[in-house]
């Protein structure tokens, strides 16, 4: 095993072996990967697995993290390791900072990303917080993503594998949080962090990645936000842009910006859902080119640029949906925030999700940072009893 792994430098002062370095430990292959290197480089590493949901229904769960069975396979890596582990209870936690806010969102007709809220608000802050109370120099994790420091300033960029690259769902990182974060895979392909997981040993070598959100079974989003929030089961209306009401629908959960399929409708043009108006439970449809925005409206914000946003248009490239390659864009300061304006614009913009920037669109492309995409006003004609027409706004 020694000769067929890279000694990894961690950017620690001082001799490895007095430095405490936490690994967060799924129980995947890129987490198993992340800590044997850390074990191997000298370090004094900790594996970490956080306990997310119910350890008897958890269990049952395969193809996720932090799952029962991914606890045992963490722990069996470190005891191939010998390196201590550690199991912490985070489900409360985790139910609150990151099922509700997913449900949450749904219920206002929004298209979520419960993997950013889980690092943000989990992993890089209570997990990180642990590993300062263990008195660790920094903390591990197997993203693909990569770390460079510039003088006093830590970037992240891009995983120089565009194919496995996860710098999206890590856009709301600070500065303050990469300066003890480090992803030793980064500048690896998935096929060599196999390898190096076969030479290590470990019983995750083959194991299969996680394909799905970790607590919604089987991909059926529906099914758990209707339990949590019944109210999104609501029946309502399928309305076009041009005002006409074309059916029913059984409730927005079952809908989501720039979905075709399931419409139940037949007009005669193929139709897509361009908006959700969650108040007002209608689902509204329109052609392929009304998924086409120019501009919109970003919250949340997390900038990780060199000057200050102004009013003055800054070029980036920007990423609206995580298997999309970022595009040519713009951000500027408004009176109502930050505007992102994307040269040709992007299809399926849909609110909830995120826009991440970038300073390119190649391989280990610095991350300028991003943000959450708003709600859009679009203007939907609709008749009333006189027969005259007016529009209705829904945002």
């Amino acid at each position: 095993m020694e000769s067929a792994l890279p000694l990894i430098d961690l950017d620690l002062p001082g001799d490895p072996a007095g430095q405490r370095v936490v690994v967060a430990m799924s129980g995947g292959v890129d987490s198993s990967v992340a800590a044997g290197l850390v074990a191997h480089a000298g370090y004094q590493a900790i594996g970490i697995t956080l306990q997310l949901y119910d350890h008897g229904a958890a269990i049952k769960r395969k193809g996720a993290c932090c799952a029962g069975e991914d606890v045992r396979d963490a722990r069996a890596v470190a005891a191939r390791l010998n390196i201590p582990h550690y199991v912490l209870d985070y489900e409360t936690r985790f139910r609150q900072a990151v099922i509700d806010d997913f449900a949450d969102s749904y219920a206002r007709g929004e298209t979520p990303v419960p993997c950013i809220r889980c690092n943000q608000r989990v992993k890089f802050a209570d997990l990180m917080a642990a590993a300062r109370d263990l008195g660790a120099s920094a903390l591990v994790t197997g993203h693909y993503v990569q770390r460079v420091r510039h003088g006093e300033r830590v970037e992240m960029r891009a995983a120089h594998d565009l194919s496995r690259d996860q710098s999206y769902f890590l856009f709301a990182t600070t500065q303050a949080q990469l300066s003890f974060l480090r992803f030793p895979l980064g500048g690896w392909p998935k096929d060599e962090v196999r390898r190096m997981a076969q030479a290590m040993g470990l019983v995750t070598a083959a194991k299969p990645d996680s394909q799905d959100i970790c607590f919604v079974p089987q991909g059926r989003y529906a099914e758990l936000v209707s339990r949590l929030r019944p109210e999104t089961n609501a029946p309502g209306e399928i309305v076009h842009l041009d005002g006409r009401v074309l059916g029913r629908h059984e409730g927005v959960i079952n809908f989501t910006v720039g979905q075709r399929k399931g419409l139940s409708i037949a007009v005669g043009e193929p139709l897509f859902v361009v908006a959700l108006d969650a108040k007002a439970r209608r689902v509204i449809v329109g052609p392929r080119e009304a998924l086409r925005v120019g501009a919109f409206m970003l919250s949340e914000v997390n900038w990780l640029g060199d000057a200050p946003l102004s009013d003055m248009p800054v070029e980036i490239y920007a990423r609206v949906r995580s298997m999309r390659p970022p595009v040519p864009a713009t951000l500027r300061l408004t009176s109502d925030g930050l505007e992102a304006a994307i040269a040709g614009g992007e299809e399926g913009v849909a609110p909830g999700q995120a826009c991440v920037f970038y300073a390119s669109a190649e391989p280990g492309a610095r991350v300028l940072g991003g943000g959450w995409i708003k709600r859009r006003e679009l203007q939907v004609a609709r008749a009333p009893a006189d027969g005259g027409q007016v529009l209705a706004t829904t945002s």
